[in-house]
């Protein structure tokens, strides 16, 4: 029996059901860093409920095509508050003249075997978002965990872009509306002295 022990999820997921793809749309990193995407980008997410979070990305550059983003989160249901930081790698494509954020995290599968000890795995995933920016607003729409009708894995980039462009093309609603978040850009907080 699995069980998810311990998801690492990409700010712009973490409140969605984000499609966990094995592959990104593109094989690798090919567009150069857009520098208007470096910040701190500060959100609020409430999702009709007694449910809400704050959260915060701290988008730097990792390399000439490539981000490193950590999502400083607190969520609050009720009483109970869950304080996060998750950490991943970013970067662009394009499909059909839209800008996606394919974001590397892992996740670990633990897998119980009745008396024997547990077996820990870390797996590898991409989750998916479109995003524009407009100003000092940030906006991501994340890939819903059911968008492809056929519910399947993609052995490829290739075979998810075509998806992708494919469903899109047909007018279908492949994010999760809901769960499309807006972030603005502020200062990065100066870090508190310690007492």
């Amino acid at each position: 029996m699995k069980k998810l022990l311990w998801l690492i999820p990409i700010s712009i997921l973490l409140y969605a059901c984000p499609h966990e793809s094995a592959v990104p749309l593109e094989a690798r990193p090919v567009e150069p860093v857009d520098s208007t995407l470096l910040g701190y980008w500060y959100g609020i997410v409430k999702d009709g409920s007694d449910y809400f979070g704050i959260e915060a990305l701290d988008i730097t550059q990792n390399s000439d095509s490539t981000y490193a983003i950590i999502r400083y989160g607190k969520a609050a249901k009720g009483d109970i508050i869950l304080p996060d930081t998750s950490y991943f790698t970013g970067y662009i494509s394009y499909v059909n003249g839209q800008r996606f954020m394919n974001v590397e995290g892992s996740i670990v599968l633990v897998t119980t075997r009745g008396k024997k000890p547990p077996e820990i795995k870390t797996q590898k995933v991409f989750y998916l978002a479109n995003f524009s920016l407009q100003r000092d607003t940030l906006t991501m729409k994340t890939i819903t965990e059911n968008f492809s009708p056929s519910r399947r894995g993609f052995a490829t980039p290739e075979e998810l872009k075509q998806t992708v462009i494919s469903l899109t093309g047909q007018g279908k609603n492949i994010y999760d509306d809901l769960y499309a978040l807006s972030y603005r850009k502020i200062p990065r907080p100066k870090p508190l002295k310690p007492f």
